[in-house]
């Protein structure tokens, strides 16, 4: 396989969740719910869920096998997340939050960390073999 397609294959689904995240991010009619307390946890659940797939992919895209690496695709999740919530403020009937913005960095960590260590239980044998330095 050649590099560009080695890369495409592993940073574009980033690059496709990314706009997932803008897409949503950008729809001023999101619908709503009566109950306040329940529109609120499923929205939260909502970004939750977002960021740890975007923190799993980035660590699978960058390749992360330490904390290092954890490290970095959570700084660029959260990167990720503080631009998101400053979109929000161009967008009518949403606003930016801060407090969203540290729950979706922190979700983005959590999913770097998750993708690093269940990461080895799904390698095959003979892909481990060929890690192996």
């Amino acid at each position: 396989m050649t590099h560009w397609k080695k890369h495409v294959l592993r940073w574009g689904p980033v690059a496709a969740w990314m706009g997932v995240i803008y897409f949503f991010s950008s729809r001023p009619d999101l619908p709503r719910i009566d109950e306040v307390w329940l529109e609120m946890l499923l929205r939260k659940l909502a970004h939750t869920a977002e960021y740890m797939i975007l923190g799993a992919l980035l660590a699978r895209a960058a390749g992360v096998n330490g904390w290092r690496g954890v490290a970095l695709v959570s700084t660029i999740g959260a990167l990720y997340a503080a631009t998101d919530e400053w979109h929000q403020t161009f967008v009518p009937n949403r606003k930016g939050n801060v407090w969203d913005s540290l729950l979706d960095s922190a979700a983005s960590v959590g999913g770097a960390y998750l993708w690093f260590r269940l990461r080895p239980q799904f390698l095959t044998t003979k892909t481990r073999r060929e890690q192996r330095p």
